[in-house]
């Protein structure tokens, strides 16, 4: 998966959980597309999303100018 943070035992990155997540998908229909998916799988995706934020980097936000 070209270097992706993975859920072991799966090809599920973590980027793919966050982002369906995001657009408002359940947990639950997200374990229904990757049976091999748990909640703790979900939760601990989030976890690790979380951390990697934490990290000393700076995401400057660019403003659109008109």
């Amino acid at each position: 998966m070209m270097g992706k943070p993975l859920i072991t035992g799966t090809r599920v990155t973590v980027e793919l959980i966050v982002e369906k997540l995001a657009e408002g998908e359940p947990i639950e229909q997200i374990i229904e597309a990757h049976p091999r998916l748990t909640k703790e799988a979900v939760r601990a995706a989030l976890a690790f999303a979380a951390e990697a934020l934490r990290a000393d980097f700076v995401y400057p936000i660019s403003e659109k100018r008109t």
